[in-house]
């Protein structure tokens, strides 16, 4: 799964308008566990990065993410999105 992850986070940071559908669906991806393990940090990091771009559906869907997380995945997941966008 990693490869689907690699691959649409570089095609969605080649600009376009629909880099922020891209991270919107990625982070549905492991909030569902559709094709992959769910994974809760995952999902919200691609969601935040999803809103912060300005997708409002992932910031509603990441508020969802976030109340089924502990304060750890939290931190988690807050400091995996800080650095895919300090990297790209």
């Amino acid at each position: 799964m990693a490869r689907f992850e690699m691959h649409n986070a570089e095609m969605a940071t080649m600009g376009g308008e629909n880099s922020a559908e891209i991270f919107c669906e990625m982070g549905l991806m492991y909030a569902t566990g559709r094709g992959c393990a769910v994974d809760l940090v995952a999902a919200h990091k691609w969601l935040n990065i999803a809103a912060i771009k300005g997708n409002d559906r992932a910031a509603e869907l990441r508020a969802d993410v976030a109340a089924s997380m502990d304060k750890m995945q939290l931190v988690e997941a807050l400091r995996a999105a800080r650095e895919w966008m300090t990297i790209h």
